[in-house]
């Protein structure tokens, strides 16, 4: 595996970090544990984390972006390691170290502010860039090679299924035809190409935001990860474990939820029938909380205001 040689750090805000942390409840015994993060981005989350484990205590963390692994390399803590991949990975990851339980998992979906910041990147329209937009540089098609090759059909259904965005049609005929004149290969080339399309928007919001986000979470499989990770992370939770995640568009948060409660809900049967209550379908999980950053997080860092955190654990006498 190639490791990216550290960069000096853009500035990054870990959001909800006490909230999410505090959800795993490191307490007594628990603080002996093996945990996860499922996405170390610059470290906020694992170094929280390991200043509360026990000396003991086991933390595992995930990550596909090659600056997040140089970062977390630079950890020099035996309690903490670092895995290059995504955490939908986690189930066979730690299979091939023995484990098959684990303490407590946190998911922070979000994309970081190096990552948004560096327009080198891709991420984002504000800086002119390459148009690559992967976590994992040495993997899969950048944005521009997929725009380049995907048809019509592709592009308005990634934009309009992924970012919610109304204007899809427009936006994937107006990018067909330019590119056919040109090659589509930066950033603030594909802004401008939506922003003719887009005539009307939300006021405060760039016309690309969305065009963005879709083509981002479509490159990275982000919502096929999410629906990999939640099942990988529910079938290792040991009884009385939590899950903490946190989302920051309502597609993800959406697909959390509905996956949160479908463990602490069970199908109710027809009171006609003659089933003893020991008989009934058990929960499998305890929704704990839903936070959103308070309102001075929001305010230092304006990033978080989209943020939801939902919090579960996995119920002591759950069937696996």
């Amino acid at each position: 595996m190639t490791i990216a040689t550290p960069v000096p750090e853009l500035q990054h805000r870990t959001v909800l970090l006490d909230e999410a942390v505090d959800a795993l409840d490191l307490t007594g015994a628990r603080a002996s544990g093996l945990y996860i993060d499922g996405t170390f981005g610059r470290g906020g989350h694992s170094r929280l984390i390991l200043s509360r484990l026990a000396p003991d205590g086991r933390l595992v963390a995930f990550d596909k972006d090659l600056q997040a692994i140089a970062t977390a390399q630079q950890i020099a803590d035996p309690r903490f390691s670092i895995v290059h991949d995504s955490f939908a990975t986690m189930g066979t990851a730690l299979a091939a170290q023995g484990v098959t339980q684990v303490d407590g998992i946190l998911l922070d979906l979000g994309i970081s502010s190096p990552q948004v910041d560096d327009a080198t990147r891709g991420f984002s329209f504000r800086n002119d860039g390459p148009l690559d937009m992967r976590m994992d540089t040495t993997r899969g098609l950048s944005a521009a090679e997929w725009i380049a090759t995907a048809t019509e059909q592709q592009l308005e259904k990634v934009i309009r299924d992924y970012g919610e965005e109304r204007f899809a049609f427009q936006i994937a005929k107006a990018v067909v035809a330019r590119r056919a004149i040109e090659p589509i290969s930066g950033t603030r080339q594909l802004a401008a190409i939506v922003a003719d399309a887009v005539k009307t928007r939300e006021k405060g919001k760039d016309p690309a935001t969305r065009t963005f986000q879709a083509i981002r979470i479509f490159i990275n499989k982000e919502l096929e990860d999410l629906e990999a990770g939640l099942t990988a992370a529910y079938a290792m939770l040991a009884p009385g474990a939590r899950m903490s995640v946190i989302s920051f568009h309502s597609l993800e948060d959406r697909m959390v939820k509905q996956f949160l409660a479908s463990k602490a809900k069970v199908p109710q049967p027809d009171r006609r029938l003659p089933i003893r209550a020991v008989d009934l379908p058990q929960p499998q999980m305890k929704l704990i909380a839903k936070i959103k950053p308070s309102g001075e997080e929001v305010s230092a860092n304006p990033r978080a205001r989209s943020a939801v955190l939902r919090v579960a654990e996995r119920l002591e006498d759950a069937a696996r």
